[in-house]
């Protein structure tokens, strides 16, 4: 049996969610599916994506493949993860270091 992690569209006309879903690759898009693993909604700003990755990873050590779609969710899902870790700066903080940082290359260097 051929098993798929893949997209499994619901919501109303033109107001599409996404369900991450397992599922047998023979079995239609929106059917039945053995397990879900995550959802996506493109339509928040930003986009909302939840997945559970380690369910992820554990059905893909089974041999479930990911399609191209969920493959660029879990990739955007792990980079989310490292931009929390490390919170971005705004200009005007990296301005105010780079000119703390002179100044203090300056007072070093009269010494």
């Amino acid at each position: 049996m051929a098993v798929k992690i893949r997209l499994a569209r619901h919501g109303s006309h033109k107001r599409p969610y996404y369900r991450v879903v397992v599922a047998n690759s023979r079995s239609p898009r929106d059917g039945r599916f053995i397990e879900e693993v995550g959802r996506y909604n493109p339509l928040t700003t930003p986009k909302t994506i939840n997945l559970d990755l380690e369910k992820i990873s554990e059905w893909q050590a089974k041999g479930a493949q990911l399609t191209d779609a969920v493959a660029a969710l879990v990739k955007a899902a792990n980079e989310g993860e490292k931009a929390a870790e490390a919170p971005k700066k705004s200009k005007k903080q990296l301005a105010r270091e780079a000119a703390e940082a002179e100044a203090a290359a300056a007072e070093a260097s009269e010494e």
